[in-house]
């Protein structure tokens, strides 16, 4: 296992899955002030099988483009880098893990909530591809103990049903890590900024509640993972924890609360579109 977040992780026998070198090339192109397109987009189209996933992600309903795209230049142009780069990573985050009927709803979720992550980062002024990325990978660990324990982990999975606080109970009983840890570690192996990777670690204890990360520079993208959990799971809730974790979060509510409602307008006409 390479070094990950937490030192004792190091001494299970879980494998973490390295990052596909070609995300390891696009990673680099995207570190660069002047992202370079063309290149970009080439280095993307060079692997046959993942500009396929790519062009059929973003001709999905979920992004309901008028007309089908048939190349990654073009969905660049419609989208823009950084939504065509972060379902690159969600392609190949995918790809890591034999393909399974119990985590398709894992990874429907997984780019759901990473577009509206993104999005909303994008209006409110944030850093959009750790908020893109960290919505993303917030359920990557699933993915892991579901690969490492079919069976026994597939069981958990159906007991604890949508309730992540006593998945989470489950795990750390049946294997001595949770899945947000473990999350977190392939986030951090796969290069991940630090403000994603506390996201994933901490998303369970911050939808329950309890908190946002302990560092300031890291809250604001958290935050934005606990509201689109909530405006999924109890939207009669939502003002609520807005009023509440904004000033912790550094950000204006009432900005939030807009800006949340017209990202998830745009998601709602993609899928009228899209149908």
């Amino acid at each position: 296992m390479p070094v990950s977040v937490n030192p004792e992780l190091r001494t299970l026998d879980i494998d973490i899955p390295a990052q596909p070198q070609s995300l390891v090339q696009l990673s680099l192109l995207l570190a660069d002030d002047e992202v370079n397109l063309q290149a970009a987009s080439e280095l993307i189209e060079s692997d046959m099988a993942l500009a396929a996933a790519v062009l059929k992600a973003v001709n999905s309903s979920l992004y309901g483009l008028k007309g089908r795209v048939q190349s990654v230049q073009q969905a660049v142009t419609y989208l823009g880098m950084r939504e065509v780069a972060a379902v690159t990573f969600e392609m190949g985050l995918r790809a890591a893990f034999p393909p399974s009927t119990e985590l398709e709803p894992l990874w429907q979720r997984a780019a759901r909530r990473g577009l509206l992550m993104g999005r909303l980062a994008a209006r409110l002024g944030l850093d959009g591809w750790a908020a893109h990325s960290a919505g993303l990978f917030e359920e990557c660990g699933k993915a892991v103990l579901f690969r490492h324990s079919t069976q026994h982990y597939g069981a958990m999975l159906r007991a604890a049903g949508d309730d992540d606080g006593e998945l989470v109970t489950l795990e750390k009983a049946g294997f001595g890590v949770s899945h947000d840890a473990l999350g977190a570690a392939l986030c951090e192996s796969w290069g991940l900024g630090a403000a994603a990777v506390a996201s994933v670690r901490q998303h369970v204890f911050a939808q329950a509640g309890l908190g946002l990360p302990e560092m300031p520079a890291r809250r604001s993208i958290c935050a934005l993972s606990v509201w689109v959990h909530v405006a999924d799971r109890h939207p009669e809730g939502l003002d609520d924890s807005v009023a509440r974790l904004a000033p912790e979060a550094g950000l204006d509510a009432t900005l939030v609360l807009r800006a949340l409602r017209q990202v998830r307008q745009q998601l709602e006409d993609a899928a009228g579109n899209g149908r």
